[in-house]
C-alpha cells in the first residue's frame, strides 16, 4: 500500500523524487473517483492535493494513518483544517510558489480588458474595421485597488507600480506599520477603495466574512467603467450581481477564474454566455508550466519533511 497518494496533477519530476524513497500512487484522476481515493488513502501517511479533492469528513476517517496534507498551492478551503489540527495532520500549503504566476496574471488580464481592441478578432475576420469601438484605454495612470494584501497581493502591486500605476490596498489584518504599505495606499475602508479603483483585483480567502464581499452593493460602489478580477476563490464575488451589473453597463469588464461551482455545468456557464468584455478561465491564474514545478517542488518537500519528522 501506498505512503503518499496524489490525487492531482503534479510535476513528474517531483512525483519521482518522491516516489525514490517512498511508496507512491500517483494518479490525477482520483480526484473523481471517491470511492478509489478513499480506498487509495486507506494506509497512507501522505495526501497531495490541489484545489478539487475535499479533505474532510469521509475521506479523512478513511485514512486513519495520514500525517500530512500537501497543498499544491495555497487555499486551504477544500481542506478541513480544524479537523486535520485535531488529527495531528500537518496541513503544509505552497507557499509563495504560484506568486508570480497570479500577479502576471492580474497584469495582463487588467490590461486586455482596459483595452478592449483584442475582443475584434471575429468582426476583423468578417471583413469589419470596427477601430472606433476597439479604442481602449492605457494602464499607466491608473488606480488598482487591491481586496487583500498578502503575498500575491503584493507581487501585484510591484507589477503594478512599474507600470505607472497608482495602488491603493484593503487588508484589516495587515498592520499599519508594515513596510509593505511604503509604495501603496492603505484604505481602511473597502467601499472607499471601490469607489477609487479603476482595476479592482480580489486576493482573499473564502471566509463567512468574505463571502459574496462583491456583491450588488460593492458593484454600486464602483466606477462604472472599472473592471474587476477575481483570481481569489469563488463565493467571494455573487455571480448573479456580476452579470446584472455587466448587462446593465454598470461595470467596464471582469475576469473570473475562479467559481461558485467548479468546473460549472452548461446550465450555470449559459448565464455568462455573451456578456461584454468578460474573460473567464479555469481556475488557472496561478498554473504556468514554471509554477507547477516550483509549487510542486516545495509541496514534495514538504511532505518529505513531515514524513521524516524535520521542521
Amino acid at each position: 500500500m501506498a505512503d503518499i497518494v496524489i490525487s492531482e496533477f503534479m510535476d513528474q519530476k517531483a512525483v519521482d523524487s518522491l516516489a525514490a524513497d517512498f511508496d507512491v500512487i500517483y494518479d490525477p484522476g482520483l480526484v473523481d473517483r471517491s470511492r478509489e481515493l478513499m480506498a487509495a488513502v486507506a494506509s497512507a501517511r501522505a495526501l497531495v492535493v490541489r484545489n478539487r479533492t475535499q479533505v474532510r469528513g469521509e475521506l479523512l476517517q478513511a485514512a486513519p494513518a495520514l500525517r500530512v496534507v500537501g497543498r499544491l498551492g495555497v487555499g486551504l478551503d477544500n481542506i478541513d483544517v480544524v479537523a486535520c489540527h485535531k488529527l495531528g495532520i500537518r496541513v503544509c500549503p505552497a507557499t509563495g510558489a504560484n506568486d508570480t504566476a497570479v500577479a502576471e496574471y492580474v497584469i495582463a488580464t487588467a490590461m486586455t480588458l482596459l483595452r478592449g481592441a483584442y475582443a475584434a478578432s471575429d468582426a476583423v475576420i468578417r471583413g469589419h474595421w470596427p477601430r472606433q469601438a476597439s479604442i481602449g484605454r492605457e494602464i499607466a495612470g491608473k488606480v488598482l485597488g487591491l481586496v487583500g494584501f498578502g503575498g500575491i497581493a503584493r507581487e501585484t502591486a510591484q507589477r503594478a507600480l512599474a507600470l505607472g500605476m497608482e495602488v491603493i490596498a484593503h487588508d484589516p489584518f495587515v498592520d499599519i506599520d508594515d513596510p509593505a504599505w511604503a509604495q501603496v495606499a492603505r484604505e481602511n475602508e473597502l467601499f472607499e477603495l471601490l469607489s477609487k479603483a479603476d482595476v479592482i483585483s480580489l486576493h482573499v480567502p473564502i471566509t463567512e466574512n468574505t463571502h459574496n464581499i462583491i456583491d450588488t452593493n460593492a458593484f454600486a460602489a464602483m466606477k462604472p467603467d472599472a473592471v474587476l478580477i477575481n483570481t481569489a476563490r469563488g463565493g467571494v464575488v455573487e455571480e448573479s450581481a456580476l452579470i446584472d451589473a455587466l448587462k446593465k453597463g454598470h461595470l467596464g469588464g471582469a475576469a473570473l477564474d475562479v467559481f461558485v461551482q467548479e468546473p460549472m455545468d452548461a446550465e450555470t456557464g449559459a448565464a455568462f454566455s455573451s456578456l461584454p468584455n468578460l474573460i473567464l478561465t479555469p481556475h488557472i491564474a496561478g498554473v504556468t508550466g514554471e509554477s507547477n514545478v516550483r509549487v510542486s517542488a516545495v509541496t514534495a518537500e514538504n511532505v518529505r519533511n513531515a514524513l521524516e519528522d524535520k521542521q
